[in-house]
Order: structure tokens, then C-alpha cells, then sequence
């Protein structure tokens, strides 16, 4: 078995596509002609969104994330080298200052930010470098 995808729940799929690929770089992949659900291009595994019109439709309730949620059950994770960079390029394009780049004592440096939709994005330097 392997990871294929993590998936989140957001109100807006297209802009959320939009946000990723201006805030973090990342390559759009796919998405459905209906846009409820799309994938942007992170390497082997695939970072996915889903509409909560289509997430409804599952058959289970769930906790809607917005940006004004209090505390994060989960994060995403961006490995850079460009930390200081990475982070104020996110804040231009419209993500929310959580955590500004810190040292920590295992020596990596870590920043956190918060996306469109309330999710938790760390933006860090590899683990010991």
C-alpha cells in the first residue's frame, strides 16, 4: 500500500487551486470539469480538494474547516530552502501569519501560516538541516 493523495474539504475548489499555485508554487494537475474536486502536482503523492457539495456526498458528516477555526487538527507540511522567502510569498498572496520563521532546537527552521480555507501549512527547512 501507499499514500496516493491527502484530500481537504474546502468551499471553493478553483480558487483554493488558484491560492496553492500562487502562494506555494505548486503545479495545478486537474481539475473536474464541474470543479468540485482537483489535484495540484507535489510529487509522488497528489494534494487534492473536494467541494463540500461533493464531500456530502459521501455519506458522513464531517467538521468544516474555515479560517476563523481555532485550533488546527492537522497541518500540511512545505520542505524549503528558502524559508524566509517562501513564507513572505505565501503572506503576499493572501495566506494568514500564524507562526513566523523560528529556529528550533533540533535545528530546523519552521513558520507556519494558515491558507484561504483555515487549514495549518507549515513552510520549514528539512528536518536537521
Amino acid at each position: 500500500m501507499k499514500l496516493g493523495y491527502t484530500l481537504l474539504y474546502v468551499n471553493d475548489v478553483p480558487a483554493t487551486m488558484d491560492f496553492y499555485e500562487k502562494a506555494f508554487g505548486l503545479e495545478k494537475g486537474f481539475l473536474h470539469p464541474q470543479k468540485g474536486y482537483g489535484e495540484m502536482v507535489t510529487g509522488v503523492t497528489r494534494l487534492g480538494f473536494v467541494s463540500h457539495e461533493v464531500a456530502g456526498s459521501h455519506g458522513f458528516e464531517y467538521k468544516k474547516q474555515t479560517r476563523d477555526s481555532e485550533f488546527p487538527s492537522f497541518e500540511i507540511g512545505f520542505v524549503t530552502d528558502d524559508i524566509e522567502g517562501s513564507f513572505n510569498k505565501a503572506i503576499e498572496k493572501g495566506a494568514v501569519v500564524v507562526k513566523k520563521p523560528e529556529s528550533k532546537p533540533w535545528g530546523q527552521i519552521v513558520s507556519y501560516v494558515k491558507d484561504l480555507n483555515g487549514f495549518l501549512i507549515e513552510i520549514c527547512s528539512p528536518v536537521g538541516s
